[in-house]
């Protein structure tokens, strides 16, 4: 999935999302968080209240600073108009029911015009049996170039620009080859 043309945040957690999922016997290798350091502040969690809203139910620092406020159940969804809403409202969804990751690429724009290129890495969460309410996803929140573009201002709106769905082509099955001296 656009391995090469990703932010290395975003390799790193698409790469520790899928050792999360992989069989325990493999080992699949990858950046590590401990490599990127602002990782962190730019992940988000997100979880579906209904009706075509996507609460947050934790955001980092570094991506409150950029949208300018605290973003606990907050719509996920209200930083984007029209068909844009609509699209992504769908790439949920999707992502929702195939259980893979989706990547968004946007431009990011605060109110005076300064405009910054974002990519948005969502994966589905494993939702425990205790837990209630809807599914919930992991994101991360990553301007491309740097957020001195915005020159201090808050985000108020996104404009898609990409939108690469979970990959749902099917993994060719692997031979493991087994010796036995019996």
């Amino acid at each position: 999935m656009l391995d090469t043309t990703l932010h290395p945040n975003s390799q790193t957690l698409l790469s520790a999302w899928q050792r999360m999922h992989a069989v325990s016997n493999d080992t699949i290798p990858g950046p590590q968080t401990r490599d990127h350091p602002d990782l962190i502040a730019r992940l988000f969690v997100i979880q579906d209240a209904g009706s075509n809203d996507w609460a947050f139910r934790t955001a980092g620092a570094q991506i409150e600073t950029c949208l300018g406020r605290q973003l606990a159940d907050y719509n996920f969804l209200g930083f984007w108009t029209g068909p844009d809403r609509d699209m992504l409202g769908m790439l949920l969804k999707s992502v929702q029911s195939e259980r893979k990751p989706a990547i968004v690429r946007a431009c990011a724009e605060n109110l005076t015009g300064e405009r910054v290129d974002v990519e948005i890495i969502l994966a589905p969460l494993v939702q425990p049996a205790h837990m209630e309410g809807g599914a919930r996803m992991l994101g991360l929140y990553q301007t491309l170039g740097g957020d001195y573009h915005l020159k201090g201002r808050p985000v108020w709106r996104h404009r898609l620009t990409a939108i690469f769905p979970p990959d749902v082509r099917e993994a060719e099955p692997r031979v493991k080859l087994v010796a036995s001296n019996d």
